[in-house]
């Protein structure tokens, strides 16, 4: 076993801004794997439930994938991506037609072992 393993686990097309989601991963950034779920569970923005999700796959690709023990694992870096955008159409008056981009977001957790 290495020094420090690092594990990710990604989340792709989540349909949220990722401004938003940066937000939420600003507060979890370096910090312990049951804390950052704590953290999540109790914070009120939307983001908290896919991140959540993001984060317990990474510590369970980490136990599963590389024999390590959930309650050593430090939450290393994580990042949200912008995804492709969803173009819809918005009918206005006279004939016009306004457009509505209906973001997505791509959420990476890396997690590290720490010893």
């Amino acid at each position: 076993m290495a020094q420090s393993q690092s594990v990710k686990a990604v989340a792709k097309y989540i349909r949220m801004s990722p401004h938003k989601v940066r937000r939420v991963l600003n507060q979890i950034r370096g910090r312990s794997y049951q804390e950052a779920l704590m953290i999540l569970e109790f914070l009120p923005y939307g983001a908290g439930g896919p991140i959540w999700q993001v984060l317990h796959s990474a510590a369970a690709n980490a136990q599963n994938n590389y024999d390590l023990d959930k309650k050593k694992l430090i939450v290393d870096k994580v990042f949200a991506d912008e995804g492709p955008k969803l173009k819809r159409i918005r009918p206005r008056a006279q004939g016009r037609a306004y457009k509505i981009l209906k973001p997505t977001c791509h959420i990476t957790v890396i997690v590290k072992n720490i010893n």
